[in-house]
């Protein structure tokens, strides 16, 4: 018995040491996700805590459970446990076992839900937002202003307090954008555009990376969003615009290839880049965006046409 109980104390010990290596990783200023700086952010912290802690209503008790039923009807030496081999059920036992999990998972889902949908619309509605278009490369990240004309790699400002609509796809390996600290990551991928919605409240600079493992270059695909008040960024446009070179066909094709790259500024870039790097890749997102915009205006023409229809032939009753 005091051998047994001398392995039971180094098992202890054992699992006390290596729990107390692991948290001491656990630095609470690297885990940004649970401090976000924006709206998106937020909805989606509260998102991740009411999952854990709906989660943990049924996963702390079957724990605790499961220790019990271990440490009582274990095979030891003078186990008092009755065994009962004759099996019955129970069905208001199954009714809770089932009941609760299926509650859970409905209060998870209409409030997931819910979160979603207010996080494909514009975070704040009284500012004007900006738009930000958004390539992966191999390995590095592109991003174009299409309103401001200019455009970056590997560095991307906004200003604070401002919805920003990025608009994602890439032009080599499927990848995933992620700004941890303004919300979710949402994943690019060739042909096809992509849209997620972040604001930053305040200023300052956030940590931004690619998501998806795409070869040894991917964990040098990190880059700085800085949020500054609106008057600082029209002067960072101002200053890309007048300093930095415009990026050209040629320029990009060198972009495009395998290989790491530093941060870069261009004043400007070809017309409708964006969108025929898009559609060179098939484009079917915007191809199906410009049908639905032809027929809307094909609609709105066939309606302006029956109503003049309809004015000559009031004209010729009269």
């Amino acid at each position: 018995m005091k051998k047994r109980g001398l392995l039971n104390g180094i098992k202890v010990a054992l699992l006390a040491a290596a729990t107390a290596l692991l948290l001491s990783g656990c630095d609470s200023s690297s885990m940004i996700v649970l401090d976000p700086k924006g709206p998106v952010g937020h909805t989606e912290l509260k998102l991740i805590i009411l999952s854990v802690v709906l989660c943990a209503i049924v996963v702390i008790p079957v724990l605790g459970i499961l220790v019990y039923i271990i440490l009582r009807y274990r095979d030891k030496p003078g186990n008092k446990a009755p065994y009962q081999p004759d099996w019955d059920d129970s069905k208001t036992l199954e009714v809770i076992w089932w009941g609760i999990p299926i509650v859970i998972i409905a209060i998870l889902g209409v409030f997931t839900v819910k979160g979603i949908h207010t996080l494909t619309k514009p975070p704040v509605q009284n500012a004007k937002p900006i738009t930000i278009q958004v390539t992966s490369l191999d390995w590095k990240w592109l991003f174009e202003y299409p309103e401001q004309g200019i455009a970056t790699v590997n560095h991307v400002e906004i200003p604070a307090g401002v919805p920003v609509q990025f608009e994602l796809m890439a032009d080599g390996p499927m990848n995933s954008f992620w700004v941890p600290q303004l919300g979710g990551q949402e994943y690019t991928m060739p042909g096809m555009a992509m849209r997620l919605w972040l604001q930053a409240d305040e200023p300052g600079t956030y940590f931004g990376s690619g998501a998806n493992f795409t070869g040894k270059g991917f964990a040098h695909m990190r880059f700085d969003v800085v949020a500054k008040p609106q008057a600082d960024f029209n002067k960072w446009v101002e200053k890309v615009k007048k300093t930095s070179p415009a990026m050209t066909t040629d320029t990009y094709a060198n972009l495009k290839k395998k290989g790491l790259s530093d941060v870069k500024y261009f004043s400007s870039y070809p017309k409708d880049h964006f969108k025929k790097v898009l559609n060179k890749n098939g484009g079917q997102y915007m191809k199906m965006n410009d049908k639905k915009k032809d027929d809307s205006q094909f609609h709105e023409m066939k309606d302006m046409e029956d109503m003049s229809d309809m004015s000559e032939m009031d004209m010729d009753h009269n």
